[in-house]
Parts: structure tokens; C-alpha cells; sequence
């Protein structure tokens, strides 16, 4: 029970607040909700994450000249920044169209943005495995059979094969960018990163080589700022980011490709989501501890909960293996604020709020040794992230303009 002095307090309230007439009454629950709603409003705006900007020296980039030779650094084309001048421009003008945002065409099929931070162990038995597969795919057009031989007729007319290529009803290529290329993003790396880098490039010989391009950054920004880096910079008409441990197996990357066109909208855009979700109750998941089985499936409870529907019905939002078609890039890449471990979320609610279809495509993955990742402080910290996250564009901090 209260103490005497208690209820006389709360009598007391009880009283005046029978005696404030109902109008007024409801004006003082409406002036608190407005200054409590403005209080949380400068909070997550004080505590939402804003991107550091972008330094002269991140713009460039190094790779094997063809004589063999490590090249000075040389500046990145940035389709961003010439996107970002035509609708400046049109803007002036009082003429934007639907031409002004269009993004420029593509140079290569496949680029791949490699995020490394401090990763001179395991970055070259990844990009051995993602130059393999990219020299056989797509080098070159492949009219005929790919790896496994298959070829399947496209959604857009004409045979689609494997490996992701659309080939006309006589067979020749579509006319479309071929080729590929490998971004790798030093995240502030100081250990022997881009080093590894480079040799392995130059380990190609001149045919490949010219294909990897070095790019550094001055401090460490986050997987997310990495991965958003690289992706204002490619030039490929899909682009894709993996992990640099090599955990997603690229034979993978054709399915993706091949499932991404079968969803692209008239604009052509489309983002296919490598998924690991089949892989749950596999002895891999199931070998893993307690602590980090129950912190994945409180994760995704917060997924549910926190994100517009079509981003919580992901199954599988953090696995590093996405591809995105290059009109798609636009609408996500230039609006991104998270640079953490949440990234993944924000580019997937962005995909949905500009509705852009996504689907999710199973892969084949394997637990790497060697990981950076905290299981419980970045959990935690991924869940404070993606409440902050929800929180700043529901409320306004974040927007498009």
C-alpha cells in the first residue's frame, strides 16, 4: 500500500485534474505528445549516423599496368557524380525528365566490390576463387553452354544462360557490356591488404590483371561505408559485394544473375539477395553456441517488427553475397547513411521504399575462421543500430532529397 502522504498526493491530482474541463485536458495530452515527440526527434537526430565525407585521395585508385608494373593512382570514374550533375543541371533548368535519372551505361557485365579490412590471410584465397569464375563466365559472351551445361530461354525472349548472359533466338549475344572487374575497398586497412592485392593481381599475367583495381581508404568507415564506396564506383551492369573471407561460394553468382532478370521491373531494376536461410538446422548452424543461435533468431524478431514488410520477410538480410542491377544503383547507393554492420537492412528498405522487386536466392556458404565480428556486442550493437536506423527515416532525419 501507498504510504499516507502518497495518497494524499495522488488525491490531491485526482481532484484537479477532475476540475480542468476535458477541452483543456486533452490540449495538455496533445502540447506532451508534441514535446515528447520532439524530444525523441532530436534524439535520434543527434545520435543517427552521418556518413564522414568522402576524402580526394578514396577517389583513386592503383592496379597492374600491362607491362606488368604497379600503375600510379589513377582517378575512379564515379557514375554518381555525373548522375548527381545531370539532375543538378535539369533541376536549374526546370526541366527534369525521366531521361536526368538515368544512370550512365554500363562499361563490363560484372563488377565486384570486395570490402577488406586487415584481411592480407584470407583475401587472396577469395579472389582466386571470384577470378576463376569470372573468367569463365564472363570474359567473353558465351553463346553456346556454359559451365554445366545448361541454357534456358529468358523472360524476355531469347535463351537465358547460366551464368547470367542472354543470348538472341540465333544464338549471338544481346547486346549488352561483357566483360568484369574486381573493386577492392581497403577499409583503413594497416596490415599488408593492398599488397596482397596487387600481387595477386599481377600474379594474373597481363590478360587479367588490368581487371582489379585497388582503392583505399584513409580511415576505417565499416563494412557498409566500404561496400557504398565501391558501389558508387563500378561500372558494371550488375554489381555485386562479397565478403572478403570467401564464406559465399561464387559458383553461386549465375543464380543470382539468372533469378535477378526474371524480377526486373521496366526499368530494369532488380536486387538479388544471396540467402543462407536453407541452411538453418544444418550441422554448421546447429554446431554453433547457444548465445549466437539465440541472438540470430532475436535478430530477426527485431527484422519482423522494425521493417516495412517486404524487408522483414527477408529471411536472410546479412549475408554478404548481393547483386544489384545498375539502374537500381541510383536509388539505393546515394541515400545509404549506415556504415556498420545494419547496412544490409538499409539498402534492402530503400530497394522497397523506391519499389524496387528483391528476391532472395539460396547459396552455398561455410563457416571462415578468422572472423572480426563480436558475436554479443555486435548483436547488440546491430540492434541499436537498426532501431536508430527505423527510427531516423520514419521520423524524417533521413530522406531521399
Amino acid at each position: 500500500m501507498l504510504p499516507a502522504s502518497a495518497n494524499e498526493i495522488l488525491t490531491t491530482i485526482t481532484d484537479a485534474v477532475k476540475d480542468v474541463p476535458p477541452f483543456m485536458l486533452a490540449g495538455y495530452l496533445l502540447l506532451f505528445l508534441f514535446v515528447l515527440t520532439q524530444a525523441f526527434y532530436l534524439f535520434i537526430y543527434t545520435v543517427a549516423p552521418t556518413p564522414r565525407d568522402i576524402l580526394r585521395s578514396e577517389t583513386a585508385y592503383r592496379h597492374i599496368e600491362a607491362d606488368g608494373s604497379v600503375s600510379y593512382s589513377k582517378p575512379l570514374p564515379c557514375w554518381k557524380n555525373t548522375y548527381d550533375q545531370r539532375k543538378k543541371t535539369a533541376r536549374e533548368k526546370g526541366s527534369l525528365s525521366d531521361g536526368d535519372t538515368v544512370i550512365e551505361d554500363a562499361e563490363v557485365f560484372m563488377s565486384l566490390v570486395v570490402p577488406a579490412f586487415n584481411e592480407e590471410k584470407r583475401l587472396g584465397i577469395m579472389l582466386k576463387e571470384a577470378v576463376d569464375h569470372l573468367q569463365r563466365e564472363y570474359s567473353k559472351p558465351k553463346p553456346e553452354n556454359t559451365t554445366n551445361g545448361s541454357v534456358r530461354r529468358g523472360p524476355k525472349g531469347g535463351h537465358e544462360q547460366a551464368n547470367g548472359h542472354l543470348t538472341s533466338e540465333n544464338g549471338s549475344a544481346r547486346k549488352e557490356a561483357t566483360d568484369w572487374e574486381i573493386l577492392i575497398i581497403s577499409d583503413g586497412s594497416n596490415d599488408k591488404t593492398i599488397d596482397t592485392a596487387l600481387d595477386f593481381a599481377q600474379s594474373l599475367g597481363s590478360e587479367s590483371a588490368g581487371h582489379i583495381r585497388v582503392a583505399s581508404l584513409v580511415e576505417n568507415r565499416g563494412k557498409g561505408g566500404a561496400v557504398t564506396h565501391g558501389m558508387r564506383h563500378v561500372r558494371g551492369n550488375y554489381a555485386v559485394f562479397a565478403d572478403a573471407d570467401g564464406a559465399s561460394r561464387f559458383e553461386d553468382l549465375g543464380k543470382l544473375v539468372c533469378e535477378l532478370k526474371k524480377i526486373e521491373d521496366k526499368h530494369g531494376r532488380g536486387v538479388a539477395v544471396g540467402s543462407r536461410a536453407h541452411l538453418v538446422g544444418s550441422e554448421e548452424v546447429v554446431k554453433r553456441s547457444f548465445l549466437r543461435n539465440l541472438l540470430m533468431h532475436s535478430f530477426h524478431l527485431l527484422l519482423w517488427i522494425l521493417t516495412p514488410p517486404a524487408t522483414a520477410a527477408i529471411r536472410d538480410t546479412q549475408c554478404g553475397f548481393k547483386l544489384f542491377s545498375r539502374p537500381a544503383l541510383p536509388y539505393i547507393i546515394p541515400h545509404m547513411h549506415s556504415e556498420s554492420w545494419i547496412f544490409d537492412v538499409e539498402m534492402l528498405m530503400l530497394a522497397e521504399a523506391a519499389a524496387i522487386p528483391v528476391v532472395e536466392v539460396p547459396i552455398g556458404w561455410h563457416e571462415v575462421q578468422g572472423s572480426k565480428l563480436n558475436v554479443l556486442w555486435d548483436s547488440l550493437g546491430m540492434a541499436w543500430g537498426l532501431f536508430v536506423l527505423r527510427a531516423a527515416w520514419a521520423m524524417g532525419v533521413y530522406s531521399r532529397t
